[in-house]
């Protein structure tokens, strides 16, 4: 019978161990930004489903497709931060202008908003603006400087 057990030893002596410190330290680099990821998909999640919850499909047309349009948005915004940070968050400051256009589109898209709806909108946007300058905060201070 063959010989199956491990031994530990030391990786050290692993032709591509460098390589493997490079990957590591990479990947685990940007890492402490992906507690943002989830909540800024829930509210994505939420933007595109509260004219649902709301009931607001028929008084507000134009809003529901705006709002389903931008929670889509945001809620791929969130996966390209959770697939590729290093790359995606520097569109954390795209995603405070959006939060910034979400508390202002009720009096531009809608027509005649209650004030549970703007109320709605204005949760979303203060909510999304905090979350892109929490995402950008983090993103710049998980940043090598040279």
């Amino acid at each position: 019978m063959a010989d199956v057990s491990h031994t530990r030893g030391d990786i050290a002596s692993h032709p591509d161990v460098s390589e493997m410190r490079e990957r590591y330290d990479r990947v685990l680099g940007g890492r402490d930004v992906t507690l943002l990821d989830g909540p800024v998909f829930l509210l994505g999640l939420y933007c595109a489903v509260s004219p649902w919850i709301l009931h607001y499909t028929t008084s507000q047309p134009a809003l529901v497709t705006h709002n389903l349009v931008m929670g889509v948005a945001i809620g791929l915004l969130a996966l390209g931060f959770t697939r590729a940070p290093e790359r995606m968050y520097g569109l954390s400051w795209a995603f405070c202008a959006m939060g910034v256009w979400m508390i202002i589109a009720p009096w531009i898209v809608g027509d005649s908003p209650d004030a549970g709806v703007v109320v709605n909108n204005i949760v979303i946007g203060v909510l999304a603006a905090v979350l892109g300058l929490l995402c950008a905060g983090t993103a710049a201070r998980s940043t090598t400087r040279p």
